[in-house]
């Protein structure tokens, strides 16, 4: 393992864990974030209640030791529940940023003026075609930047996943490291990895970012 050439395909072993992990609680934060955002705006407390704690308890808590609140504590009685290290990666990141994410659509959907409400309301829209066609594509344009920042950290967020024994991208290059003690080579190139990820997330955003804002103005324009 004396060359680089022959520490990167092990990094890349690590790579494809840290995608499918980021990926996974990318799918399930934006899930988490849209439950929570449309429970927060219900006539019912107790889902409003409940939507709050949730994103208050997640946003206000370390998600190191959430993490380890799922991997250590759930398998322990009362709970009896235990999850496979990556169902803990997945699951403890997707709740985690789908509380900022849930913060983030809320401030988007108050962005929108309040005069778009009530052209769609004089036009007799009913509330579903009025949240379809008129808020969100509009709550869409100004969520899209800070979702791409919370995207970034989730990915960033993915280090932490090595403390609970997966194999991911820092786990591999921790393991490179004591075998062979090229710290700065192997740290480089996690460093150099993270970024490429980083910006590919950014790239596949503001190509979506000008899918949404096209669409809106044609649709303006007509």
């Amino acid at each position: 393992m004396g060359d680089l050439h022959e520490l990167l395909p092990l990094l890349m072993k690590g790579t494809l864990v840290t995608v499918e992990i980021a990926v996974s609680a990318i799918l399930l934060a934006i899930v988490m974030a849209g439950m929570a955002t449309v429970l927060r705006a219900s006539t019912w407390r107790i889902l409003r209640w409940t939507a709050n704690a949730y994103v208050e308890v997640f946003r206000g808590t370390s998600l190191l030791v959430q993490l380890f609140w799922l991997f250590f504590v759930l398998p322990l009685p009362p709970f009896n529940l235990e999850l496979t290290p990556l169902t803990v990666a997945i699951v403890g990141l997707g709740l985690h940023y789908g509380a900022y994410g849930s913060e983030i659509l809320r401030g988007a959907l108050r962005s929108v003026p309040g005069g778009q409400y009530e052209a769609a309301l004089a036009l007799n829209m009913p509330a579903s075609t009025r949240m379809r066609r008129i808020v969100l594509p509009q709550a869409m344009i100004n969520a899209l930047p800070p979702a791409t920042n919370l995207m970034i950290e989730l990915l960033k967020g993915t280090s932490l996943v090595s403390l609970i024994t997966l194999s991911d991208l820092t786990f591999r290059a921790r393991q490179l490291d004591e075998a062979t003690f090229k710290t700065a080579e192997i740290f480089a190139l996690t460093l150099l990895i993270y970024f490429v990820m980083a910006q590919i997330v950014v790239t596949i955003m503001r190509h979506f970012e000008r899918r949404v804002s096209h669409g809106i103005t044609q649709r303006m324009a007509k």
